[in-house]
């Protein structure tokens, strides 16, 4: 096949992922909350012979040695649209670490994900992206051994990449829609045969891909967790084993999950090496979901160790649908309702150590200080009141400290829209909810 074939059917296959990512960035982004702290370039940030560019976010109650979040964008992505698109910055400031978006100058706007450079850490975009880290380490005093990666698509397979070429350097990483390490090795930018999961290797074989790019590396491999829809139309379903082959493989654990729950109606996590939170892999097939799956940050997070085990959406039992405080940042009284889990900010909720359930910088309360049946449950500043205080019982209820009542979608019903109240504990299934 000639030079101008391979480039025009690359071509295509790019433009394929970006149309798809399109729309899934509709799906994810969410309007901004005001903050101080801005998206900043940085120049001269070290070698790099991919010729990106470095932006930063620090947020404003930055902590003390503070993890950095590599976050990667998608084919004719930026860093301006990963930061848009995604929610790192905004649970940055309340997670105190920072986050590096490298940014593609390249005509394409993908990552070099093929060239044995690159690959080998000898050149290409994954020498600059470890110099971005460099400069953060050097710069913002942030704790080396807290350094993560994540990615979309294209940015997904820079992060089998970073993890790949940089065991030392990265612990963990999260794949949202990507392929395994060498997968798309060779002279090109684009690979069909990988896209389309037609690369079937074994376990050994990929994770003999990692060990040969660090010969001599004993240390500890870094843990992974994928994300991949099973109607993934860009980067083909098959490459969701693949990776968890390789990354199994690569931690010394076998491929019989340790753990299998469906923690939303259409997900299949299981986890292997381990039963908890931070296993050494962790995979989430979502079911009938193409490549602009939706993104889930405080999944990734948790997984790093970043966000705590108490924080996550709040799904009902009955509806499988997610507490949600609409119209975020939201204004006081705002009525909590059940819709359709989408992993936002609005419904992504810190179950603190006084009991509160938090949500962005508001608490949700017992409206009024009631203790009617049919109290709301709404959003309010948060004052450690008893009316913002909730007991989360082992039957799966959350009942009020100043009321005694449970958290109740009203009238059991399970549609989007429906109201939360407050209401006398009868261990229903619209009573019951899963945090996390």
């Amino acid at each position: 096949m000639s030079t101008v074939m391979q480039w025009r059917r690359g071509t295509a296959a790019v433009f394929a992922i970006a149309l798809a990512l399109a729309s899934a960035l509709m799906v994810f982004m969410s309007p901004k909350a005001a903050q101080a702290a801005q998206l900043t370039q940085i120049t001269n940030f070290g070698n790099n012979p991919g010729n990106l560019q470095m932006y930063v976010y620090v947020p404003d109650n930055v902590g003390p040695n503070p993890a950095i979040v590599v976050a990667s964008h998608f084919c004719t992505g930026s860093a301006q649209a990963m930061f848009d698109g995604t929610q790192f910055d905004e649970l940055a400031g309340q997670y105190g670490y920072i986050v590096v978006y490298p940014s593609v100058t390249r005509e394409s706007k993908c990552f070099d994900v093929a060239s044995q450079v690159s690959l080998s850490g000898t050149g290409g975009d994954s020498v600059s992206i470890k110099s971005m880290v460099d400069y953060a380490l050097a710069n913002y005093g942030a704790d080396p051994n807290r350094i993560f990666a994540t990615g979309i698509s294209s940015g997904s397979m820079m992060t089998n990449v970073l993890l790949g070429v940089y065991p030392e350097v990265f612990k963990a990483g999260s794949s949202y829609a990507g392929v395994p390490f060498t997968c798309f090795a060779g002279s090109g930018e684009w690979s069909t045969a990988c896209a389309t999961g037609t690369i079937n290797r074994t376990p050994q074989q990929w994770g003999d891909a990692v060990r040969n790019a660090n010969p001599g590396y004993n240390g500890p491999w870094p843990r992974m967790q994928i994300f991949h829809g099973t109607e993934d139309e860009a980067l083909y379903y098959p490459n969701f084993q693949e990776q968890i082959d390789q990354w199994t493989n690569v931690n010394g654990t076998d491929l019989t999950p340790e753990y299998t729950d469906h923690p939303q109606s259409n997900w299949t996590r299981t986890r292997y090496g381990s039963t908890g939170g931070q296993a050494l892999v962790e995979a989430i097939s979502m079911q009938g979901v193409n490549h602009g799956l939706p993104h889930q940050p405080l999944e990734t997070l948790r997984f790093f160790g970043l966000a705590p085990a108490s924080s996550g959406l709040i799904v009902g039992t009955a509806s499988s649908r997610c507490v949600d405080v609409p119209n975020s940042p939201a204004a006081n009284g705002t009525q909590a309702v059940l819709w359709d889990c989408n992993g936002g900010v609005n419904q992504t909720f810190t179950r603190t150590s006084a009991g509160e359930l938090r949500v962005g910088d508001k608490c949700l309360e017992a409206q009024g200080w009631g203790t009617a049946n049919g109290t709301n449950a709404v959003v309010w500043d948060c004052t450690g009141g008893a009316n913002q205080r909730w007991n989360v019982n082992a039957n799966g209820t959350f009942t009020n400290v100043h009321n005694g009542l449970c958290l109740d979608a009203s009238g059991g019903a399970t549609a989007n829209g429906t109201k939360l109240i407050l209401w006398p504990c009868s261990g229903t299934s619209n009573q019951q909810w899963r945090l996390g």
